[in-house]
């Protein structure tokens, strides 16, 4: 059987391949503590699960528009106004089968064979996959901790060629959890927009993020940049990670290119998770949620405690996503060899860097603290000691 080349120039997902790993060991008899993949432990809102028991109800579920039910575009429409403080037309909003729909659409829809798109390292390795599904050439620029592992102008400036097509920037950073300052964002879309680049902006986990001193969410892109194609999903800040839905905001010019592509693609997403998912924006979902975020930001701080305590640097400490990204090269092991050594030794899963990109990707390891508190302690308590097994 031959095999197309594209198939076979994507890498495994070693985030995924770890979590078979730990499934395997558990299968044995093992607890593991699963730090590996980025699934908050909290599950949807009740609300949310309610009305998907409400609408499973034997009626019939037909597709839906393939932009999304309208009244889940106009729920994620007043959300931008009044968690963001923007305005967004409910009209440029597609729902997607996750936000990694919502990448693929955004990647047919803008890449042309030859293209060269620039993306930060370390970064999520299924964004470069997909565009280089539709013939791009991705070009890793290489960030470091004194710009927060994100991009900056100089960096972007500096890779800048007459090939350079489009930017994708995650904001905040799967891995390091990691935001970008918002005027240096800002500054990034500006130049790239004035030659002519389009730009993606991944804010999956944008609502997770650290408020600022009014207890305000962050910004949205789309406040500097309401030209950028702005990627977000229900998984992360609603905790609905299977229900696998997830929207876009696109430019106007865009949306009846978008429609096209998701009836060809998709046709749409699933009826009953869209139904259920106009639950999560009611004052008691939304109320829970920032609860949970509360949460998640007691937990990066046990988590950065523990670390620092055991020898396991952190060379920026996150802001955002539920991620950390620390250094083990001290330890004399590779990520790789890391990540697999303190699964079989102490049953702790992790994600070498080598998901992640190239520079970094021998020298520091991603750490999901999206798992309860108790396993969060149980996981730093193990690495202690598998840390004291190497020095002895």
């Amino acid at each position: 059987m031959k095999i197309s080349h594209r198939a076979q120039a994507v890498a495994p997902f070693y985030a995924m391949e770890f979590g078979k790993q730990a499934a395997a060991l558990e299968a044995q008899g093992h607890h593991v503590v699963k730090l590996s993949i980025g699934e908050p432990d909290f599950g949807a809102p009740p609300a949310v699960r309610e009305a998907m028991r409400d609408v499973m109800d034997g009626r019939a579920l037909p597709y839906t528009p393939a932009l999304g039910l309208p009244t889940l575009r106009q729920a994620i429409s007043a959300f931008y106004r009044d968690q963001h403080g923007v305005e967004v037309d409910p009209a440029r909003v597609v729902v997607t089968a996750g936000a990694s729909a919502a990448l693929v659409l955004a990647a047919a829809a803008m890449v042309d064979p030859g293209d060269e798109v620039l993306i930060a390292d370390p970064s999520y390795p299924c964004n470069r996959h997909i565009v280089e599904s539709f013939g791009a050439r991705t070009t890793l620029l290489p960030t470091t901790a004194a710009t927060r592992f994100q991009l900056d102008v100089p960096t972007v400036l500096s890779h800048w060629s007459p090939h350079t097509a489009g930017i994708m920037v995650a904001s905040p950073s799967n891995p390091t959890g990691t935001c970008v300052p918002p005027d240096e964002l800002a500054a990034i879309c500006a130049l790239a927009r004035e030659r002519g680049a389009w730009r993606i902006i991944d804010e999956i986990y944008l609502n997770l993020s650290d408020h600022g001193p009014l207890d305000r969410a962050p910004d949205s892109a789309l406040s500097f940049d309401p030209d950028a194609i702005v990627v977000n999903s229900f998984s992360k800040y609603f905790g609905m990670t299977g229900w696998r839905l997830g929207w876009c905001v696109v430019p106007d010019a865009l949306v009846p290119v978008m429609e096209r592509l998701a009836q060809n693609y998709f046709l749409c997403a699933s009826t009953p998770a869209q139904h259920a998912a106009l639950a999560c924006f009611t004052p008691q979902s939304l109320a829970l949620c920032e609860e949970r975020r509360t949460e998640l930001a007691r937990r990066r701080a046990l988590v950065l405690e523990g670390l620092d305590r055991i020898g396991l640097p952190v060379p920026v400490p996150p802001d955002g996503a539920f991620y950390v990204y620390f250094d083990v090269s001290r330890t004399g092991l590779t990520s790789w060899e890391f990540c697999r050594r303190a699964l079989v030794e102490a049953h702790v899963a992790l994600t070498p860097g080598t998901d992640f990109g190239i520079h970094t990707a021998d020298s520091h390891v991603r750490l999901s603290y999206a798992a309860s508190a108790d396993e969060l302690d149980e996981g730093v308590t193990r690495l202690g000691a598998f840390l004291a097994s190497l020095q002895q």
